[in-house]
């Protein structure tokens, strides 16, 4: 690429019987295990055999590795999007399969049995509801085990040799299944059952605020925003590098042309990108989708409870998992209980606990990630969206008419009561006392268009993703997020909150910025707080250091590493009472904590100025200690380290306000190698042809072997983009290797 091209700086053998909740499931499980279990692929076996598939799809890499697919329908281009995952990603793709339907401990040990349970329930739910797919969803989950066959059958040497080709179409719906599970409900169980201590003590350990940096940044612009006139996405996802974000374009003539995003392991988890109208991107929300209800268990008759009036039954699931016990085979069977709303949780004191879970057994996710990738206008894509098959994510859309669109999406209960919270079980006697609907897709918070021609999105509460359309929070019902904005979030405004015009370059060079806004909001007062010790020699000067700092985390900047220590120091000593942990937490740390009055200014100073003193001095001898200097510039201490790449970098979390969010591991030198945070970036200009950047730090492939594991890493670390080759012409020009799956790379060309 020239840099004119980049801007900015085995089957399942054992059989499982339940007792369901319709004879179309026993009928259903029972078809399934007399195939096989869930290496049943004669029951969907298409007429091709997968050498056959893969004539129908053709492979080009380009620049960096990245795999443009050109199928001749869905079902091949899942084949090849499968047999490039496992070229890039080997071991890793096949096994998730493996575990996706419930043999992990079969091959790896009783201690993985407990997750097998779970996803065993997947599995079984998947074939139950495989028929009610549509067909194209059903050609593509075919077509990708097909390709991970292909891929299995070719290169046996490279995998274990219990790995057999023989994975079907149910192993990979398994992975878009959504399943209620006892763990929701952890912390109400805890309380019911005395544990509420032990509940309030982890919530107190836990990462406080809205940003554990497990989430994303993403943008919007309107043309009335742009130096183009034409709309702008930017898609930024802040997850662990080992999350698997892979870069790809999807091409069935007609059909699909689509660019973006593909976890790896199948072909749906949370997509995000674009085709030639249109594109969005997801941040992390946190939709409250439960309710725990109390239900009377019937003192005449066990296993049955009282609703209605009437005894009702509870449902008994009984299911079967195998497991590898030294060089023999065990099972292990368990009964998982339901009510007619939702798992048991827990039976103590003549009650019976269910947990209510909407979007419980949902299996269209995927049919509706494809829907959005095909669709061609804002309406079509909301069509898609109102399936509500995604139960969480904010998403951030844009497209070439011009529309930009936001919705804090989610399944989210109408509820007939208060909400209960992590502590409350809501008593049910009868149909009215229980949530029976949704809150619809058209009545979420949701933008279109709004003034100031600008979305963001960082993982916040929707209430101030647009300053000029702020949401009040007493519109909505009292289980939706409450307002908060944090230091990213307001970093973010910053950047795209006022009324000049950009670019999609200047866009990426502001993605970039190095800013920590903790900084600006804290440090005046560390100053003032310092210099009232009357401080000498290497903490006089460690704060003259502080006070001449520019505040970023630039890789040059000297300052950052120092004021990062002291504040890791500081919020140490904060202490946290067991009511209201946040804001409580807040007040220790800040004079001014965060408040819905001045969203954008606060918070800002210090609480405890003795305390930030005393910890200021001891940063001053630990960071000397740990990095040989107090001064040490932040790039000689944050790399990018992959394969044989070690280069500096600037980032920091988002709870200290950067928007270019890293996050860090010591390594055994001392130096801080990045390990999440940024990792998959892209930006699109919606013109009468998209125009699109993107980089992949971790590469392409995780095979250290492959010039495409570490390719990327010196370019991200630069805060450089390679430019997104999408068109047709511009796939031909930089195509370096073209092949159909399965052929040895001698004869690819």
């Amino acid at each position: 690429m020239q840099s004119a091209d980049r801007v900015g700086r085995p089957s399942i053998s054992g059989r499982s019987r339940s007792t369901r909740r319709s004879a179309a499931l026993v009928v259903v499980i029972s078809f399934a295990a007399a195939l096989g279990g869930a290496g049943g692929v004669e029951a969907q076996a298409p007429a091709e055999t997968p050498a056959e598939i893969a004539k129908q799809v053709e492979i080009l890499r380009t620049a960096y590795g990245v795999p443009h697919i050109r199928a001749e329908n869905l079902k091949a281009a899942a084949f090849g999007l499968a047999y490039v995952q496992a070229e890039d990603y080997g071991e890793r793709v096949v096994l998730g399969l493996v575990k996706a339907r419930g043999e992990w401990a079969l091959h790896f040990g009783h201690d993985s049995i407990d997750d097998d349970f779970e996803a065993r329930r997947r599995w079984l739910r998947a074939v139950e509801t495989y028929p009610l797919l549509d067909a194209d969803t059903r050609d593509v989950y075919e077509g990708f085990a097909a390709g991970i066959n292909h891929y299995v059958a070719t290169h046996a040497a490279e995998l274990p040799s219990w790995v057999k080709p023989e994975f079907s179409g149910y192993d990979v719906a398994a992975r878009d299944v959504e399943l209620a599970t006892a763990g929701r409900a952890r912390r109400v169980v805890e309380h019911l059952t005395g544990g509420g201590a032990r509940a309030r003590a982890r919530a107190e350990a836990e990462p406080q605020g809205s940003d554990a940096d497990e989430g994303s940044n993403a943008w919007a612009l309107a043309p009335s925003r742009t130096k183009s006139g034409k709309a702008i996405l930017l898609r930024n996802p802040h997850l662990s590098w080992t999350a698997g974000y892979y870069e790809a374009h999807v091409t069935v003539p007609g059909v699909l042309d689509f660019y973006g995003d593909f976890r790896i392991g199948g072909p749906f988890s949370v997509v995000g990108g674009f085709n030639r109208y249109l594109g969005w991107a997801t941040t992390n929300n946190a939709p409250d989708p439960d309710e725990v209800y109390e239900l009377d268990a019937d003192p005449e008759r066990p296993d049955h409870y009282l609703f209605e009036g009437t005894s009702v039954p509870l449902i008994r699931e009984e299911v079967t998992v195998q497991y590898a016990n030294g060089n023999a085979i065990g099972t292990e069977t368990r009964e998982f209980w339901r009510s007619a709303l939702g798992p048991v949780v827990l039976r103590q004191g003549g009650k019976i606990y269910v947990e209510k879970v909407a979007g419980d057994g949902d299996y269209r996710a995927g049919m509706q990630f494809l829907k959005m990738m095909r669709a061609r206008s804002l309406e079509e894509w909301k069509d898609a969206m109102r399936m509500l098959a995604r139960g969480t994510s904010n998403f951030t859309y844009a497209d070439r008419a011009g529309n930009i669109f936001y919705v804090w999406n989610g399944t989210v209960p109408r509820i007939p009561h208060a909400p209960g919270g992590d502590t409350a079980a809501i008593p049910a006697h009868r149909t009215a006392d229980v949530w029976t609907r949704l809150v619809p897709f058209d009545s979420l918070p949701q933008l279109l268009n709004p003034k100031g021609g600008y979305i963001h999105q960082e993982n916040d509460p929707f209430h101030y993703t647009n300053l000029n359309a702020v949401f009040d929070a007493k519109d909505f019902p009292a289980n939706f997020q409450q307002p908060s904005l944090g230091l990213r979030s307001q970093h973010a405004l910053q950047l795209i909150g006022g009324k000049d015009k950009l670019s999609l370059e200047d866009v990426i060079r502001r993605k970039h910025d190095y800013g920590m806004l903790l900084a600006d909001r804290v440090k005046a007062d560390l100053i003032a707080a310092v210099r009232a010790t009357n401080p000498t020699g290497e903490v006089a000067d460690a704060i003259a250091l502080i006070e001449r700092w520019d505040n970023t985390v630039a890789p040059e900047s000297r300052g950052g590493v120092l004021f990062e220590e002291w504040w890791r120091r500081y919020s140490r000593g904060a202490s946290i009472n067991s009511s209201g942990v946040a804001t409580s937490r807040a007040a220790q740390l800040y004079k001014e904590p965060w408040s819905p009055t001045a969203p954008t200014t606060t918070p800002r100073g210090l609480a405890d100025p003795a305390r930030a003193a005393s910890a200021f001095a001891e940063a001053v001898q630990a960071t000397k200690q740990r990095f040989g200097r107090w001064d040490v510039a932040w790039g000689d201490v944050h790399r990018v380290r992959i394969g044989n790449v070690d280069v500096p970098v600037g980032g920091c979390t988002g709870a200290e306000g950067c928007f270019r969010v890293l996050q860090y591991r010591e390594d055994p030198d001392g130096k801080l190698r990045a390990v999440g945070g940024d990792g998959w970036i892209l930006a699109v200009e919606f013109g009468d042809e998209p125009r699109a950047y993107s980089v992949l730090a971790y590469g392409e492939s995780s095979r250290e072997d492959s010039p495409h594991h570490a390719d990327q890493a010196a370019m991200f670390a630069r805060g450089e983009l390679k430019k997104v080759l999408f068109l047709p012409k511009d796939v031909e020009a930089g195509t370096a290797e073209r092949y159909h799956p399965g052929e040895e790379r001698s004869a690819r060309r």
